[in-house]
Order: structure tokens, then C-alpha cells, then sequence
């Protein structure tokens, strides 16, 4: 795994390399085999052939001898005279004789290996000659790391009827050849190390030329981007496969052009597309509760009531309120911003707090409005939209089949101000829990579900946060922390 990491240079360089190195060894290695099988057969041909002298020489004797040819004098016909010193000596090889039992009858050295001085010969020698046709038996050994390669043949008369046995030991010295496998080594191991060299240097300029153009095309793809114009590809000398990914490239970057603009009309419709809906969502906001205001002052309004101008004036700030921030919202629209601007004012939270409640003018809505000041600092208008979008989150989750119940509670910990919101609804199953906060994301069959992503936006702007827990079938409770110093 780690060579396909490598560039395609140092693999081409690495791959000449080893070429070169493998033949080389496999080379050596096929040649120090064919030396050893030629060794093996010329050992076996000379030793071949010095028996078959041998066995002429004692056809000689046999001839000359005064002593009946027999068995019995097979001993004294090679001790005669010293004859089978002399044989030995002329073809500089030891000979020794068995009889046709395998019993040791004359030997021309003492030095012999053990399997030819033993004074009987294996049963196996002897059933095996008898057997075959040939009548020749060889056998090969080892010793103090010299190797012997020895052979049985039967004497025989001039009727040929066998006599007795020759065996004849012969020392495979390798010397010679060893030599000349070392010296024909040394000279591979020179010519092998010129190819390397040649080798090196060609691996070199090979990838070198095959590289360059693709490192061209390499370059030119990384400072490919989709938001600025593209260059193509032009290079002179190349072969037809790098022209071919040139052609590829080129046209791919055609299409690209194509995408890319393409592309940025599609974000672009998107994004007018995503700001209408969370316009559409901000300015429906406030007129819900607007419109439930209106609703209870008509239920509730009475001229002879002492106290008709005030609430006239409370419904009137109420009205007026929510309808700076749909102003405010339009004209952000208008002006191709942001949502209305970020602004940290001094102000009560708490106060803030009642103010945005007291638009839904519901008895199942509880926030204990006698709590002490909290001071912080805040975007009034956006403290205000938190709270109106989590209460109304909240009231939407109660089923029709349940007595509503909304506890809105503010309170100070650590140097925080903490805002908790809980109702008593059908809560978030564990699947849903995790896409809370994304934007467009709802489980209601009406609205954007933009509300409580826009929520998290306001908050974490002012460096807070806001997390839930959920009961399935219980409720949920909803905490708004950020500091009071901004």
C-alpha cells in the first residue's frame, strides 16, 4: 500500500531499479544451477569413463595371467606383480575388489571412504546388480565435505560370467569448476552493475520526460475553482495518452464554466427563496399575537370600565411594538440585509420577558412578574422575538385533547442570564432530537421551521446558548443562557 502512495516518477525510477537487480539474480542463480548439473554430469561421464578403461585393462590381465580364471583366483591374479597397485597408479584411482558374495578381496589403498573399505558389501548392491540389466551400480556420499560418487560393475570372463565385483571410488573435486563459476560471477556481478548504473540514469530521464507533462496537468488542475475563470491546458510534445487527459481536462473545464454559472443563478434563486420564507416567517411572528390582542380587547372591552384608557394604551404599545418589528424586518428586506442589526443595549430582562408575554394575553401561560431586576445587555427586539418564538413553539406542541400549560421563568446563575421555557406537550421523540435547531426542519404541518434555528442564531450572536429535554408525551423544556455583559 505504501508504493501506490508514491509519485508515478519514483515508481518508474524504483521499478527500472529492480528490473535490473532481478535479472541480474535470477541470472546468477539460473547459472550457478547450470554449473552444478554440468558438474554432476561430467563427474558421472569421467568417472564412465575411466571404468570402462579400467575394465580393459583387466580384460588384459585376464588374458596374460598363468592362473586358471576363475573366482577363486581372482586375489591372486591382481596381487601378482602388484598389478592392482599399478592399475590404480596408471588411471589415478582407487580400486578395490569384492567377490561375487560381497566379501572383500583386495584393495588398491587404505585411504578409501568407509562405504568401499568395508569388508562386505550391502545385500542391496549386490541383489541390485544381479537385477539389472546394465549391471552397474552407483552410489553417492559425502564426507568431511568432500563428496564421492562410487560405482559397482561385475568382472567378467571372456563367457561373461562375473568373477567379482569392482568398485571403484571416485572424489568429485569441484575445484575448477568452482573456480570459473566464481569467475563468471565476478564478471555478471561487473556487467550487471554497468546495466545498473545505465539503468539508474535512464529510469531518471524516463520518468522525468513521462512525469513533466502530467505535473503540468497536476498544477493546473489544483488551482481548478468553481468561483473564479479556469485556465485550460495547453502543452506541445506529449504522447496520445497525455493528450487525451488534456482533452478531458479541457472539456471538463468547459463544463465546469457551464456548471458554475449554472450554479450561482441556482444559489442565488435559492437564497431569495430561503430569505422570502424567513421573512414570511418573521413577519408572521408578530401577527399572531397581534391578532389574538386585537381579539381580547374586543372581548373584553367595556367604555364604562374607570380604567379603559390604560389598557386602551397597553393594547396600543402592544400593537405598535409588534408592528416596529415587521417595519424593521420589511426594511431589511428591502435593503438586501441581514435580519434587523445586532444591538447590545442596558435593559430587565425580566421586564423584557413580561413585555413579550403579555401579547398572548393566555391564563395558561405562568411567569411570576414579581421576580427582582436582571440586568443585561440585549437586543430588546430580538430578546423579545426568543421568547415569542419559544412560547409559541411551545403552545403549538400541546394537543387539542390536553389542558395547556406554559411555565416562562428567568432567573441569574454563574454570572448568566437564564431563560427557561416549558410546556406540557407531546415533546421530542429520540430521532428528532438532533434536528431541532436545523433550519426548515418542523414536525407541525404548517409554517417554515425556522423558528428555533433563527432562535439559536440570536442567541449564540450574544455569545449564549440554548438547549432542551424532552419527555415523549410529556413536555419540553427549553434554556436560553448568555452573559449579562457582552
Amino acid at each position: 500500500m505504501r508504493l501506490l502512495k508514491l509519485s508515478l516518477r519514483t515508481r518508474i525510477f524504483i521499478s527500472m531499479t529492480l528490473l535490473v537487480l532481478v535479472a541480474s539474480i535470477l541470472i546468477a542463480a539460473v547459472s550457478i544451477y547450470q554449473y552444478k548439473e554440468e558438474a554432476e554430469e561430467y563427474h558421472q561421464e569421467r568417472l564412465e569413463r575411466k571404468e570402462e578403461q579400467i575394465q580393459v585393462t583387466i580384460d588384459n590381465v585376464l588374458k596374460s595371467t598363468t592362473y586358471p580364471i576363475n573366482e577363486d583366483n581372482i586375489s591372486l591374479i591382481f596381487r601378482e606383480r602388484g598389478r592392482i597397485y599399478q592399475i590404480s597408479e596408471e588411471h589415478s584411482l582407487p580400486i578395490n575388489i569384492y567377490d561375487l558374495a560381497g566379501k572383500l578381496l583386495i584393495k588398491s589403498k587404505s585411504d578409501v571412504v568407509a562405504d568401499t573399505t568395508d569388508k562386505r558389501l550391502p545385500t542391496v548392491i549386490i541383489d541390485t546388480l544381479s537385477s539389472m540389466y546394465e549391471r552397474r551400480y552407483l552410489v553417492k556420499s559425502e564426507r568431511n565435505d568432500k563428496k564421492f560418487l562410487t560405482s559397482y560393475t561385475y568382472i567378467l570372463d571372456s563367457r561373461a560370467k562375473p568373477l567379482a565385483i569392482l568398485n571403484l571410488p571416485y572424489l568429485e573435486d569441484d575445484d575448477l569448476i568452482t573456480r570459473e563459476l566464481l569467475e563468471f560471477l565476478r564478471r555478471l556481478g561487473q556487467v550487471y552493475l554497468l546495466m545498473l548504473l545505465i539503468a539508474v540514469a535512464l529510469a531518471y530521464l524516463l520518468s522525468k520526460y513521462i512525469t513533466r507533462s502530467l505535473k503540468t496537468i497536476s498544477d493546473t488542475i489544483d488551482q481548478t475553482r468553481l468561483d473564479k475563470r479556469n485556465k485550460r491546458i495547453d502543452i506541445g510534445d506529449a504522447s496520445g495518452e497525455i493528450y487525451t487527459l488534456v482533452n478531458a481536462y479541457n472539456s471538463m473545464i468547459d463544463e465546469l464554466e457551464e456548471s458554475a454559472a449554472m450554479l450561482a443563478k441556482s444559489e442565488r434563486e435559492a437564497a431569495w427563496r430561503e430569505m422570502a420564507k424567513q421573512v414570511a416567517h418573521e413577519i408572521k411572528n408578530p401577527l399572531t399575537p397581534m391578532r389574538l390582542t386585537v381579539q381580547s380587547f374586543q372581548r373584553k372591552f367595556d367604555p364604562n370600565d374607570a380604567a379603559i384608557e390604560q389598557k386602551v394604551k397597553e393594547y396600543s404599545d402592544t400593537l405598535i411594538q409588534q408592528i416596529d418589528t415587521m417595519s424593521s424586518i420589511a426594511s431589511a428586506f428591502s435593503n438586501f440585509a441581514q435580519m434587523p442589526a445586532q444591538k447590545s443595549e442596558t435593559l430587565d430582562v425580566v421586564k423584557i420577558v413580561g413585555l413579550a408575554l403579555d401579547i398572548f394575553n393566555e391564563g395558561y401561560i405562568i411567569f411570576p412578574s414579581e421576580k427582582e431586576q436582571i440586568i443585561a445587555k440585549f437586543d430588546r427586539t430580538q430578546l423579545i422575538r426568543v421568547v415569542t418564538n419559544l412560547v409559541k413553539n411551545g403552545i403549538q406542541a400541546i394537543p387539542d385533547d390536553r389542558v395547556p400549560k406554559i411555565i416562562v421563568d428567568v432567573f441569574s446563575e454563574n454570572g448568566e442570564v437564564v431563560i427557561t421555557v416549558a410546556d406540557n406537550g407531546v415533546g421530542v421523540n429520540e430521532e428528532n432530537k438532533k434536528k431541532v435547531f436545523e433550519p426548515k426542519f418542523t414536525t407541525k404541518t404548517s409554517g417554515m421551521g425556522l423558528g428555533l434555528g433563527m432562535v439559536k442564531n440570536i442567541v449564540e450572536t450574544y455569545n449564549g446558548s440554548i438547549t432542551f429535554t424532552s419527555q415523549e408525551g410529556k413536555g419540553t423544556v427549553f434554556k436560553v443562557r448568555f452573559p449579562k455583559e457582552q
